[in-house]
């Protein structure tokens, strides 16, 4: 005979209600001990503009900072970006950030260089064979931004912190009226550019005029400047400059590795929490993936556009220039490295590239011949 089971006493059974309220209760402890609060402090917002003109599309890459560090912050912190002219010119913003008129700014070092010539090292240097994305790496890792730091903080005594972002594809000899096949039909010409550049190309007898982005296509018509580069095939064409010149001279030494110059006002800075200073300092990094895929995309598109619309002639500025570009280097690095901290900025990218140029130098794949070898004819002479 088979036994009966046996009969639970009723403490036994399980009581589901009881049980899930006490484990709502004990998940709910943990969560109060384990995870803090989310913070409901007030937004902090800060100011910042950008030294580009309205249609350039280094705003959108300037936005693509903002993002994400709006984005990231949990609504703790908000940039407000404002373009060129919005508060001051494009040349005024370090100066601007530094009083405090603006809590941030969005530019290039070379707007500043007149302040200091090793400003232009971090963004507008010399080329020992490293590209824009090995001398940003020098900046993270290779001494470069404690140099900056020395260089505004120290020597200039300004009242900024400062980040990189973005490295720019070289960019071009410029605009002409006619093509460039000699270092010497560019004497005499004025033409127009900005930082160390304005040296290098002074050396080659070329007479030089440093202006902003907008202001350079109404100087050619003024007949102010003669020729001019800016920076790449999409920030060129918006500001028109297939409309007044047909003929576009690429690849140069003047400008191979330039980034975007992040800034804030030290005292704001140092006002913030530490997780939105780390916030503001890595959305930096974070903006440099978006910002080169941003311009690869623009660059290549509107190049395009240029050829095949705007009638523009394309031409690869020749060996013979850019060996002339090389010895003007030379020459002008000779009479700056007499400043010391100049000379010791100069000396530590030398030493970078010495080692990181030859390690992608030696095992970079040939991608010209791959490009010949699946477009034959497409690339300029």
């Amino acid at each position: 005979m088979k036994a009966k089971d046996p009969i639970k006493k009723p403490e036994q059974t399980p009581n589901r209600r009881k049980f899930l309220k006490a484990a709502g209760a004990g998940a709910a402890g943990a969560a109060t001990l384990g995870f803090p609060m989310v913070s409901r402090a007030q937004t902090i917002t800060l100011k910042m503009q950008g030294a580009w003109g309205a249609k350039d599309i280094f705003n959108e890459m300037a936005q693509e900072y903002v993002d994400r560090v709006n984005n990231m912050s949990g609504s703790r912190l908000k940039i407000d970006y404002l373009v060129s002219g919005s508060v001051v010119k494009s040349f005024q913003v370090q100066d601007a950030v530094h009083k405090g008129v603006l809590d941030g700014g969005h530019q290039v070092t070379a707007y500043w260089y007149g302040k200091h010539k090793a400003a232009s090292l971090f963004g507008t240097g010399p080329v020992f064979g490293a590209n824009a994305a090995q001398i940003l790496a020098w900046i993270h890792k290779g001494g470069g931004k404690e140099l900056y730091r020395e260089l505004v903080q120290d020597i200039l005594k300004l009242n900024l912190v400062g980040f990189f972002a973005m490295p720019m594809p070289t960019q071009p000899l410029g605009w002409f009226k006619e093509q460039i096949k000699s270092a010497d039909q560019m004497k005499g010409l004025k033409y127009r550019t900005v930082g160390l550049a304005t040296d290098i190309m002074q050396n080659m007898g070329v007479k030089v005029t440093q202006l902003p982005g907008g202001e350079i296509v109404p100087a050619l018509e003024r007949g102010v400047i003669d020729a001019f580069e800016y920076n790449n095939p999409t920030s060129d064409s918006r500001f028109g400059a297939q409309d007044v010149s047909k003929v576009y001279m690429m690849g140069s030494y003047h400008q191979a590795a330039e980034f975007f110059e992040i800034i804030y006002n030290k005292t704001k800075f140092d006002a913030l929490s530490t997780e939105q200073q780390a916030i503001l300092e890595y959305a930096a990094e974070a903006a440099n993936t978006s910002n080169y895929a941003l311009a690869m995309d623009n660059y290549s598109k509107d190049l395009q556009m240029l050829i095949n619309e705007a009638g523009v002639k394309v031409y690869r500025t020749p060996q013979a220039v850019m060996e002339a570009q090389l010895k003007s280097w030379d020459e002008v690095l000779t009479t700056l490295n007499k400043d010391p901290f100049f000379k010791k900025v100069v000396d530590s990218q030398r030493d970078w590239s010495a080692r990181v140029a030859l390690y992608d130098l030696t095992n970079t794949a040939d991608y010209r011949l791959a490009f010949n070898h699946y477009f034959p004819g497409k690339l300029p002479s």
